[in-house]
């Protein structure tokens, strides 16, 4: 594994100076294990809120979720980069299927590793050792994305889950587990809860990563996209093809392969191409020639 940048490791050298546990912990580990570059740091302790604020002057507490964060300046530019402590926690309670309804510190690491999303992002690193509970690694090594325990009760805890799933195996190029797949497909109407701006994040996300078109149709193949974009769902089936035009392909096909061949990078001209067809009436004026 490669090793933590020296500001992830000042967070954790002064935490256990102080007599406390700290991990890195979720994707930028295992971004980290997948010798991947990534956008920031989240570290999980023992410390509560309270005793992070008092060790790191300059912190800041601004949600119930026990997560601190942390301004450090950057160690290659001027500005500076907001790391994210969180304390251990055990949850109870999803009655929006977004946030739990109640929290309570939890005293181990293990514990905390339970609430996680997916495998891959259950893993946790002091820098000289590696906590791996859920076989992440060789999630990781095999390319799959597994729910954390019973996929079930993750999805049903957090739908937005479902959607992050799908994203995070598009940008990664990774396989969903058969029993974690067969709970999206369960929970799908599930995101319907889910608020329509974190959603739009999520597919944009995805519109930013190497293939989103496969992304597109995981989607569909899920379930999750009558949900989120029922308009594209409808037009997969509707025929185009005719006498002496270029379309091969269904409406639904054709976007698609649109989305496949855009040659921009920019997320939201890659959206606009996967639906720049949709609501567009179809009307086909007869050739003079061939009265067709």
């Amino acid at each position: 594994m490669a090793q933590l940048p020296q500001s992830a490791q000042n967070i954790i050298a002064i935490l256990k100076k102080k007599g406390y546990k700290a991990y890195a912990v979720g994707g930028s580990v295992r971004d980290l294990l997948m010798n991947q570059a990534t956008s920031g740091w989240d570290f999980t302790t023992n410390a509560t809120p309270a005793h992070l604020l008092e060790i790191f002057p300059d912190s800041f507490y601004d949600n119930d979720f026990g997560t601190v964060g942390i301004p450090l300046k950057n160690e290659k530019s001027e500005t500076e980069d907001v790391y994210e402590v969180t304390t251990y926690r055990s949850e109870k309670g999803y009655s929006n299927k977004r946030h739990p309804d109640e929290i309570i510190w939890g005293e181990t690491l293990e514990h905390d590793l339970a609430r996680r999303d997916l495998t891959i992002n259950a893993i946790a690193t002091d820098g000289t050792k590696i906590i791996d509970p859920y076989n992440g690694q060789e999630d990781i090594k095999n390319k799959l994305i597994r729910a954390v325990g019973n996929a079930q009760e993750r999805f049903s805890e957090d739908a937005l889950r479902l959607l992050r799933s799908v994203r995070i195996a598009t940008q990664l190029g990774f396989i969903i587990e058969e029993i974690t797949f067969a709970a999206i497909k369960k929970n799908a109407q599930l995101i319907k809860q889910i608020s329509a701006d974190r959603v739009r994040q999520e597919l944009l996300k995805m519109m930013a990563t190497d293939h989103p078109s496969d992304g597109i149709l995981l989607l569909k193949n899920s379930g999750l996209l009558d949900e989120v974009l029922p308009e594209l769902v409808k037009a997969y089936g509707v025929d185009q093809k005719s006498p002496n035009r270029h379309h091969i392909y269904d409406v639904g096909t054709h976007l698609t392969m649109s989305l496949f061949h855009c040659p921009s990078k920019d997320p939201l001209v890659r959206f606009a191409t996967l639906l720049h067809d949709i609501g567009k009436p179809v009307v086909y004026k007869k050739d003079p020639a061939s009265g067709q």
